[in-house]
């Protein structure tokens, strides 16, 4: 089984950051009618998020919610030993965008740099990464980044995911200490049969070179090769048995119970499912907060764009104790739990910039001397 358990590892600050552009659920009323969007509004809870602009990425979002974490902490870029980027939404197909991150911010060359390719699971996966690294290695400090912009990959007509994602980049700061009850714990399993139920199958080396014709596919939606699928009713079932199992199951291995955690930081997948899975496992909704109202469906970020919408503004230095839960395409599912200071959650930063060096229009831009 894949359970883990770091002792003296401490998660010492949570950030974010989304586009300051804001679409408005019912503004897609024009395209798809009234009832089909307050129908979608009412079942997801989703009624606004946040959107890149065409050359803005999850990592630029990353990079300004880093730059606000190690400055609110004090902490030197000299400093970071091990610095992972977990999404589905790289910058380019090659290199790993850790690397672009690591030259911005300036992280060492002595630092341990790559990517995982997951989404909606990327923070509890991307916890035990990093936690495995710094547990077996003079590592003191570390940086975890998550996030996706899945809307760039949508189909603009697509009535299942066109009014869904939300866009954020989160970073996670992770540090040593000599403090005996700090630990990081995760649970973690995935099912590579599922793997069709949600995917972009063209664009990648198997279909380089896909087709951009328009199809219509058999759930009634127009999509390309290139665009997202999400097989509703195969998720829909996964999340809502498989979840609330490994939910159960995490609290037995650590000797756990519901009223053990003061918040349970989830995926934002969409409302109906997120109070299934609470029925299920008897999760108050008061200890469940939700952020997808305004911020819709942020894939691997969304647990800590909730924390900070929750706690960032906070003016209490208060331990909160954390079970996070992520859950989506893989199929790839895990709980972790980590203890964090109210004082240590930043508020949602909102930010448009982008990382001009980073955009390429001409391959002889390549050969320009940094």
């Amino acid at each position: 089984m894949s359970y883990f358990s770091f002792n003296n590892i401490k998660v010492s600050g949570i950030a974010c950051a989304v586009p300051k552009n804001v679409v408005r659920t019912d503004s897609y009323k024009p395209t798809f009618g009234e009832e089909e969007v307050n129908k979608f509004m009412d079942m997801t809870g989703v009624h606004a998020s946040h959107r890149t602009s065409e050359h803005q990425t999850c990592s630029d979002l990353g990079y300004t919610a880093a730059c606000s974490l190690l400055d609110k902490k004090g902490i030197d870029r000299s400093e970071i030993g091990v610095l992972i980027f977990a999404s589905h939404s790289p910058d380019y197909r090659r290199p790993s965008t850790a690397f672009i991150l690591q030259h911005r911010l300036g992280i060492p060359t002595e630092a341990v740099v790559f990517d995982v390719s997951l989404g909606c699971s990327s923070l509890v996966y991307g916890m035990q990464v990093v936690a495995s690294i710094m547990n077996c290695s003079d590592t003191k400090r570390a940086l975890l980044f998550v996030g996706d912009t899945a809307g760039k990959s949508v189909y603009p007509t697509d009535r299942s995911s066109a009014m869904l994602f939300g866009e954020a980049g989160a970073v996670m700061l992770f540090e040593k200490t000599e403090e005996g009850d700090s630990s990081v714990k995760a649970l973690l399993r995935s099912d590579g049969s599922g793997y069709r139920y949600m995917i972009v199958p063209g664009g990648g080396y198997r279909n380089l070179h896909a087709s951009n014709e328009v199809v219509l596919c058999q759930d009634g939606n127009e999509r390309t090769l290139l665009n997202s699928f999400i097989q509703g009713t195969s998720v829909f079932t996964f999340t809502v048995f498989d979840v609330p199992r490994i939910i159960k199951d995490f609290w037995k291995y650590t000797g756990t119970t519901v009223d053990d955690y003061d918040v349970y930081a989830f995926h934002q997948a969409n409302l109906y499912i997120l109070k299934q899975i609470a029925k299920k496992t008897k999760i108050p909704l008061e200890k469940l907060p939700i952020s997808l109202d305004r911020y819709g469906n942020t894939s691997g970020a969304s647990a800590i764009v909730t924390l900070c919408d929750v706690y960032g503004h906070s003016t209490d230095s208060k331990n909160l104790r954390v079970l996070s839960c992520g859950f989506g395409i893989g199929l790839s599912w895990g709980v972790a739990s980590f203890d964090i200071d109210t004082a240590d959650i930043l508020p949602v930063i909102e930010d448009d910039s982008v990382f001009e060096e980073g955009i390429f229009t001409d391959p002889n831009q390549l050969y320009t001397t940094l």
